[in-house]
């Protein structure tokens, strides 16, 4: 991993990027008390950015210490597994100091919700279960933890990060005692653990944004709903299958009261009077409501689709309501020549935004997906082999720190400015040092 050469040196510039990596580090030892915890997570976050393709703890101590690869180990586990520290004051620390310079190039923009999965062998890891995979793309063994990050069009940060624990954890009393899961966590879906994340960001005063996720969190009306209630706007993914009331319908009021019993207070269907489904509306769209948009540029070239968004009502479980759920943004994405759309999103954005602007929002989730990549390819976030609740959230707080220091530093220049860059040093291993599990060279 790199950091900036000095090449801007000098008392108007910017410091040395080591000396700027000891000062930011400082900030975040300041909340971790005990001066040994400090000292051991300095290293944890140096190893995580020192090259390497394995970021666990024992190839980490080789590499910071090859002379002394035990006791650098003792120190590294202890502070990552044992030590008693706040996840939360770390993140805290590292907001502080990263939002600054992910706002030197605009204001916050968005709040994206995601989860990210670690596939796992066994069963005794925390949280670990037969799940959803995002990284294999089906069913497998993994753990799975819920994040929030913090976005303009430039850069991003996650703030917060938790794991999923599935029901049949949160229900286990032994297991739950073996990986030390603490008594206040119990059972809570993905987009509750999201907007718990969420009302934290918002008592500590983190700038606003649009709220984005995918359709793991779009398709929860309550997720949508809270939202609302909080004052925060959101472009959420949805299924093929929502169901909706298309432009200028809505479920008929309650019917008139008969006069015997309670008067009905439900709004209401008929069968000739029901909602579609959000593939079904996009098939009845003219060609006329479709543009082509250009939401920015790839690694090669332009990224362009087809879209079109109309205004709709949400209709799930509405007879249950007493009015109709409010209007808000149906966007649809439909490349063209293909047979069918390939995204959709609700969006409770206000009812003049321009369809540029809708098509832009949606597709800023990508920054999460950019994170992630560098989180685990880079920083090593799933290389964590401990199997306790608290190792895992500790290891993930120091790579989102490690990980905070390098947005820091791209943050200090133009986004095409031509920058030396250099690696730091890494001492070479010791002459036959092998991890363990590694396979044997002979």
């Amino acid at each position: 991993m790199w950091f900036m050469a000095g090449a801007m040196e000098g008392a108007a510039g910017p410091r040395r990027g080591e000396v700027r990596f000891e000062a930011y580090l400082d900030e975040i030892a300041a909340v971790l008390g005990h001066a040994s915890r400090a000292a051991a997570a300095r290293a944890y976050c140096t190893g995580l950015l020192l090259p390497g393709a394995r970021k666990s703890v024992e190839p980490m101590a080789a590499r910071i210490e090859p002379g002394r690869v035990q006791a650098r180990h003792q120190s590294l586990h202890h502070v990552v597994a044992k030590a008693e520290w706040d996840d939360a004051a770390v993140l805290a620390a590292v907001r502080r100091q990263v939002l600054p310079a992910i706002e030197r190039h605009g204001a916050v923009r968005y709040w994206i919700v995601d989860d990210t999965s670690f596939p796992k062998q066994g069963r005794h890891s925390v949280g670990v279960a037969r799940q959803y995979c995002g990284q294999l793309g089906k069913q497998d063994n993994c753990q799975v933890a819920v994040s929030l990050s913090v976005a303009n069009d430039r850069a991003s940060l996650p703030i917060a990060y938790r794991l999923y624990l599935p029901e049949t954890w949160a229900g286990d009393p032994e297991r739950r005692a073996r990986a030390g899961v603490p008594e206040e966590i119990g059972f809570e879906t993905k987009p509750e653990i999201a907007l718990g994340q969420i009302r934290a960001a918002l008592a500590e005063g983190v700038p606003r944004g649009v709220v984005l996720g995918d359709a793991a969190y779009g398709v929860e009306t309550a997720f949508r709903a809270a939202l609302t209630g909080l004052d925060l706007a959101y472009v959420l993914g949805v299924q093929s299958s929502a169901s909706l009331w298309p432009p200028g319908k809505a479920p008929l009021p309650p019917p008139p009261y008969g006069g015997r019993g309670r008067p009905p207070t439900r709004v209401q269907r008929t069968p000739e009077h029901r909602p579609v489904s959000a593939r079904k509306l996009a098939e009845s769209l003219p060609a006329r409501a479709w543009r082509t948009i250009t939401w920015r540029e790839g690694s090669s070239a332009a990224l362009t689709s087809r879209f079109a968004a109309v205004r709709v009502r949400p209709a799930h479980r509405d007879q249950e309501r007493r009015e109709p759920w409010p209007e808000e943004w149906l966007l649809i994405e439909w490349p063209k020549g293909a047979k069918e759309p390939s995204k959709y999103w609700l969006s409770s954005l206000p009812p003049r935004t321009a369809l540029r602007d809708l098509v832009h929002t949606a597709k800023a989730r990508w920054l999460i997906e950019r994170d992630y990549q560098e989180l685990k390819q880079e920083i090593g976030l799933g290389h964590y082999e401990g199997r306790g609740w608290r190792g895992f959230h500790h290891h993930g707080s120091l790579c989102v720190a490690a990980y905070g220091f390098l947005m820091a530093e791209r943050c200090l220049f133009p986004p095409r400015a031509r920058l030396a860059r250099r690696r730091l040093a890494t001492p070479a291993l010791p002459e036959g040092f092998q991890p363990r599990g590694a396979p044997d060279p002979a």
